[in-house]
């Protein structure tokens, strides 16, 4: 049910453990779907209509819709041991049964790596026009292999590449603002140089915000360095 849907964006990652329009997010990761917890839904239902699956909302205005599998297990440590063809028809399922309504945005976020919800969701945009990928690295050598995949991947499957987000870039002291790179520097720079894809900005780690279960960074923090830059990025994105 993606035919009112303006814009389709995905965000991937070759290494895990790197982060007023209307908007839907789609928790395609099966094995590990951080998204309810991280928005602080956990414990919300998803409801069934004859339309399809309504999706849990963020907010009261229902500027944000939210669908992940995490909202259809038991609780947070249960775990999902699928074989390949039940995850490609969950995934499937979320395509097309979910009832998004009008959005502005759908923004699909990918687990690491390139498995089978990858592939599913790619052959499942075919027929859609996918706007196209957000790349997500942190600066260390280990994280930019792996990205290096994901870019070979978009490019295998038709699937424009948007940018490249560098995150976790460097910690900046609160109290006397110096910068400490804890995970080297320059590694998504240097890949967006080698690979010609356009860097969209570097996210500075920033404990404040790990703690913003359920909240805005930019919200809560408008002037923090993180927040700036994140307000950067999504104009770079909206403006392409």
């Amino acid at each position: 049910m993606l035919d009112s849907v303006k814009h389709v964006i995905l965000v991937l990652s070759g290494k895990g453990g790197v982060g007023k329009s209307t908007v839907g997010l789609l928790d395609v990761d099966l094995c590990g779907p951080s998204v309810p917890y991280l928005l602080k839904l956990e414990g919300k239902d998803v409801h069934q209509a004859n339309e399809g699956w309504i999706p849990v909302f963020f907010d009261e205005n229902q500027n944000l819709a939210v669908m992940s599998i995490g909202f259809l297990l038991n609780d947070r440590n249960s775990s999902v041991v699928w074989r390949g063809p039940k995850k490609t028809a969950m995934v499937k399922q979320f395509l097309t049964d979910v009832c998004w309504g009008d959005l502005d945005y759908l923004i699909i976020d990918t687990p690491p790596g390139t498995s089978d919800e990858h592939i599913t969701v790619m052959e499942s945009l075919k027929t859609l026009k996918c706007d196209g990928a957000i790349i997500v690295t942190t600066p260390q050598q280990v994280s930019i292999e792996d990205v290096r995949k994901e870019i070979t991947f978009c490019k295998k499957t038709g699937i424009p590449i948007l940018g490249l987000i560098e995150n976790m870039s460097g910690f900046v002291c609160p109290h006397c603002h110096d910068c400490t790179n804890i995970f080297s520097k320059g590694g998504g720079e240097s890949l967006a140089e080698l690979t010609e894809i356009p860097l969209l900005g570097t996210l500075p780690i920033d404990p404040k915000v790990g703690e913003l279960l359920g909240k805005c960074c930019i919200k809560e923090f408008p002037d923090s360095p993180l927040s700036i830059e994140f307000n950067n990025i999504v104009s770079k994105i909206i403006n392409k």
